[in-house]
């Protein structure tokens, strides 16, 4: 299945909206958006722009942070967290692409928290693919789409945003 950009843009459009809306009832009126790489980064970069929002956006590299680091060792493609010196006291808009099991969200929550300690963290996710294994939960969803364990979602950009769901061959790792 495919997510063209054309999908992409509307869905980023009604989070937009729908995080706008959360924001102002909420009473947060400067946000620090934080993207988690890599297409966390890419939903970021978009949703930044489109809000105008006047701050950096912010970006983290959770891969130290998981909790599978030591079975999993380091990526080829491990990018540097970029972030102000402190967070204390500020409200995150922490976006990613993907909500899956909830370990990508919590370990960029414990690298946030390296940072200081924000006042509130709002979690902004274009797909949630459901399967949760810890209990964490997006405030702002673009779609939800429960996909089966040997599927996977690939989030390409970053002109056009696109999402195709691609299913894994068993002996895939």
């Amino acid at each position: 299945m495919e997510y063209d950009n054309k999908r992409v843009d509307s869905l980023l459009i009604t989070m937009q909206r729908d995080l706008e809306a959360h924001l102002q009832a909420n009473k947060i009126a400067e946000p620090l958006m934080v993207g988690i790489h890599s297409g966390g980064v890419l939903v970021a970069e978009r949703l930044h722009k489109a809000m105008a929002l006047t701050e950096d956006l912010g970006t983290l590299n959770s891969g130290f942070y998981r909790d599978d680091f030591s079975s999993n060792g380091l990526k080829a493609q491990l990018k540097p967290s970029s972030m102000p010196l402190s967070v204390d006291g500020r409200h995150i808009v922490l976006v990613d692409d993907v909500l899956y099991s909830g370990r990508t969200i919590r370990a960029a929550m414990n690298e946030l928290f390296d940072y200081g300690r924000p006042a509130s963290i709002t979690l902004v996710v274009l797909i949630d693919r459901g399967r949760r294994e810890l209990p964490i939960e997006a405030q702002v969803v673009g779609v939800t789409h429960e996909l089966e364990p040997e599927e996977y979602l690939q989030v390409s950009g970053p002109d056009q945003l696109e999402m195709s769901i691609i299913r894994r061959e068993p002996n895939e790792v």
